[in-house]
């Protein structure tokens, strides 16, 4: 199981901007993400993202975590979701031993 560890962020200082991403469905809604964490395992690049909310008192307590992987081809770099149940279920385990000192995970 090969995995390649991409640092954590530092903890962000008050004025730090997140890393944001905005995805836009198959309807043209677009949703923005807070990217929190990243990491390369088995040779393939994943992102982990919640929900972005500029205010915190917005924030819900049971955010979900949106896991995607990044893959590539003649245009460029693109996002995709996981949709392997036992490729989800073992990078939802990388993240969740990578994020639960920082967070409260909850299966």
């Amino acid at each position: 199981m090969e995995e390649n560890k991409l640092p954590l962020g530092q903890p962000e200082a008050e004025d730090a901007e997140p890393d944001l991403i905005t995805l836009t469905d198959e309807e043209g809604t677009e949703y923005t993400f807070e990217v929190i964490d990243a990491v390369d395992h088995n040779g393939t690049h994943y992102m982990a993202m919640v929900p972005y909310v500029e205010d915190e008192k917005q924030l819900d307590d049971d955010l979900q975590l949106v896991i995607m992987k990044v893959g590539q081809d003649e245009e460029g770099e693109f996002l995709d979701v996981v949709e392997d149940d036992e490729e989800l279920y073992e990078i939802s385990g990388v993240f969740e031993k990578r994020l639960s000192e920082e967070y409260d995970i909850q299966q």
